[in-house]
Protein backbone atom coordinates (compact mmCIF):
# COMPACT_ATOMS: atom_id res chain seq x y z
CA UNK A 1 0.00 0.00 0.00
CA UNK A 2 2.64 2.77 0.90
CA UNK A 3 4.27 1.47 -2.53
CA UNK A 4 1.01 2.53 -4.53
CA UNK A 5 0.61 6.17 -2.64
CA UNK A 6 4.14 6.32 -3.23
CA UNK A 7 3.41 6.30 -6.50
CA UNK A 8 0.52 8.29 -6.82
CA UNK A 9 2.22 10.92 -5.01
CA UNK A 10 5.30 10.93 -7.13
CA UNK A 11 3.26 11.09 -10.38
CA UNK A 12 0.92 13.90 -9.27
CA UNK A 13 3.94 15.99 -8.21
CA UNK A 14 5.44 15.28 -11.45
CA UNK A 15 2.49 16.32 -13.60
CA UNK A 16 1.91 19.20 -11.21
CA UNK A 17 5.66 20.23 -12.22
CA UNK A 18 4.94 19.58 -16.33
CA UNK A 19 2.04 21.67 -15.82
CA UNK A 20 3.57 24.44 -13.66
CA UNK A 21 6.78 24.35 -16.33
CA UNK A 22 4.44 24.37 -19.66
CA UNK A 23 1.54 26.62 -18.53
CA UNK A 24 0.89 29.52 -20.37
CA UNK A 25 -1.11 30.96 -17.85
CA UNK A 26 1.01 32.71 -14.87
CA UNK A 27 -1.06 32.37 -12.41
CA UNK A 28 -2.49 28.74 -13.07
CA UNK A 29 1.55 27.90 -13.45
CA UNK A 30 2.14 29.37 -9.73
CA UNK A 31 -0.77 27.47 -8.62
CA UNK A 32 0.38 24.20 -10.65
CA UNK A 33 3.84 24.59 -8.69
CA UNK A 34 2.11 24.86 -5.33
CA UNK A 35 0.22 21.34 -6.14
CA UNK A 36 3.86 20.05 -6.79
CA UNK A 37 5.29 21.45 -3.38
CA UNK A 38 2.64 19.84 -1.82
CA UNK A 39 3.52 16.64 -3.45
CA UNK A 40 6.93 16.87 -1.92
CA UNK A 41 5.33 17.27 1.27
CA UNK A 42 3.47 14.50 0.85
CA UNK A 43 6.41 12.59 0.38
CA UNK A 44 8.14 13.73 3.38
CA UNK A 45 5.02 13.07 5.21
CA UNK A 46 5.79 9.31 3.50
CA UNK A 47 9.13 9.49 4.90
CA UNK A 48 8.03 10.06 8.00
CA UNK A 49 9.99 13.44 8.23
CA UNK A 50 6.97 15.50 9.25
CA UNK A 51 8.70 18.76 10.48
CA UNK A 52 10.05 18.61 6.78
CA UNK A 53 6.67 18.31 5.73
CA UNK A 54 5.57 21.14 7.53
CA UNK A 55 8.44 23.63 6.88
CA UNK A 56 7.96 22.34 2.76
CA UNK A 57 4.31 23.77 3.03
CA UNK A 58 4.79 26.97 5.24
CA UNK A 59 7.92 28.10 3.36
CA UNK A 60 7.68 26.94 -0.32
CA UNK A 61 3.40 27.03 -0.70
CA UNK A 62 3.65 29.98 1.47
CA UNK A 63 6.10 31.79 -0.60
CA UNK A 64 3.93 31.10 -3.80
CA UNK A 65 1.73 34.05 -2.34
CA UNK A 66 4.58 36.47 -2.88
CA UNK A 67 5.43 34.77 -6.29
CA UNK A 68 2.06 35.05 -7.73
CA UNK A 69 2.36 38.51 -6.30
CA UNK A 70 5.66 39.31 -7.97
CA UNK A 71 4.10 37.43 -11.72
CA UNK A 72 1.06 39.47 -11.49
CA UNK A 73 2.65 42.69 -10.75
CA UNK A 74 5.66 42.85 -12.17
CA UNK A 75 6.01 40.72 -15.66
CA UNK A 76 3.53 41.53 -18.48
CA UNK A 77 1.09 39.33 -19.36
CA UNK A 78 1.16 39.45 -22.81
CA UNK A 79 4.76 38.99 -23.67
CA UNK A 80 4.94 35.77 -22.32
CA UNK A 81 1.35 34.64 -23.87
CA UNK A 82 2.37 34.65 -27.46
CA UNK A 83 5.38 32.34 -26.84
CA UNK A 84 5.73 30.16 -30.05
CA UNK A 85 5.75 26.62 -30.02
CA UNK A 86 8.56 24.60 -32.90
CA UNK A 87 10.82 22.17 -32.12
CA UNK A 88 12.27 23.96 -29.06
CA UNK A 89 9.16 22.33 -27.06
CA UNK A 90 9.45 19.33 -28.46
CA UNK A 91 13.35 19.10 -27.67
CA UNK A 92 12.64 19.83 -24.11
CA UNK A 93 10.27 17.37 -23.25
CA UNK A 94 12.65 14.78 -24.74
CA UNK A 95 15.31 15.56 -22.77
CA UNK A 96 13.55 16.18 -20.42
CA UNK A 97 12.06 12.75 -20.15
CA UNK A 98 16.04 11.24 -21.02
CA UNK A 99 17.18 12.87 -17.58
CA UNK A 100 14.59 11.79 -15.55
CA UNK A 101 15.55 8.65 -16.61
CA UNK A 102 18.47 8.82 -15.70
CA UNK A 103 18.06 10.16 -12.51
CA UNK A 104 15.45 7.59 -12.01
CA UNK A 105 18.13 4.79 -13.53
CA UNK A 106 20.76 6.38 -10.93
CA UNK A 107 18.57 6.24 -7.28
CA UNK A 108 17.58 2.97 -8.30
CA UNK A 109 21.24 1.66 -8.88
CA UNK A 110 22.41 3.36 -5.75
CA UNK A 111 22.34 2.38 -2.47
CA UNK A 112 19.30 4.93 -1.64
CA UNK A 113 16.61 2.07 -1.72
CA UNK A 114 18.58 0.39 1.10
CA UNK A 115 17.11 0.71 5.01
CA UNK A 116 19.07 2.27 7.34
CA UNK A 117 18.01 1.99 11.32
CA UNK A 118 20.13 4.86 13.04
CA UNK A 119 20.84 4.69 16.68
CA UNK A 120 20.51 8.51 16.69
CA UNK A 121 17.20 9.50 18.53
CA UNK A 122 15.77 12.44 15.84
CA UNK A 123 15.51 16.17 18.00
CA UNK A 124 12.35 16.56 18.87
CA UNK A 125 9.76 19.68 18.10
CA UNK A 126 10.40 21.25 21.43
CA UNK A 127 14.62 21.29 20.71
CA UNK A 128 14.14 22.58 17.06
CA UNK A 129 11.90 25.48 17.51
CA UNK A 130 13.91 26.16 20.49
CA UNK A 131 16.35 26.63 18.33
CA UNK A 132 14.53 28.26 15.93
CA UNK A 133 13.97 30.90 18.48
CA UNK A 134 17.41 31.38 20.02
CA UNK A 135 20.06 30.52 17.67
CA UNK A 136 18.40 31.51 14.66
CA UNK A 137 15.98 33.93 15.93
CA UNK A 138 17.81 36.80 14.18
CA UNK A 139 18.18 34.91 11.20
CA UNK A 140 14.37 34.50 10.97
CA UNK A 141 13.38 38.17 11.81
CA UNK A 142 15.76 39.24 8.84
CA UNK A 143 14.22 37.26 6.31
CA UNK A 144 10.53 37.91 7.41
CA UNK A 145 11.99 41.53 6.71
CA UNK A 146 13.49 41.24 3.90
CA UNK A 147 10.69 39.55 2.30
CA UNK A 148 8.21 42.14 3.31
CA UNK A 149 10.44 44.62 1.90
CA UNK A 150 10.09 42.68 -1.24
CA UNK A 151 6.32 42.77 -1.27
CA UNK A 152 6.48 46.72 -0.53
CA UNK A 153 8.85 47.06 -3.40
CA UNK A 154 6.84 45.09 -5.84
CA UNK A 155 3.63 47.08 -4.76
CA UNK A 156 5.59 50.09 -4.91
CA UNK A 157 7.23 49.75 -8.83
CA UNK A 158 3.57 48.62 -10.29
CA UNK A 159 2.55 51.48 -8.76
CA UNK A 160 4.72 53.64 -10.45
CA UNK A 161 4.43 51.99 -13.74
CA UNK A 162 0.82 52.36 -13.55
CA UNK A 163 1.19 56.12 -13.03
CA UNK A 164 3.46 56.82 -15.83
CA UNK A 165 1.09 54.38 -18.43
CA UNK A 166 -1.68 57.07 -17.79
Amino acid sequence: MPEALFLAVAVITIASAILALESRELVYGAVALAVSFLGVAAVFVLLDAIFLAVMQVLVYIGSIAVLIIFVVMLVRREKWVSMPAGKERILGVIASVSLLAFVGFVVLDSGLTETFISTVTPPSFFEIGRQLVTEYGLSLQILGLVLALAVIGALTMAKVEATRNK
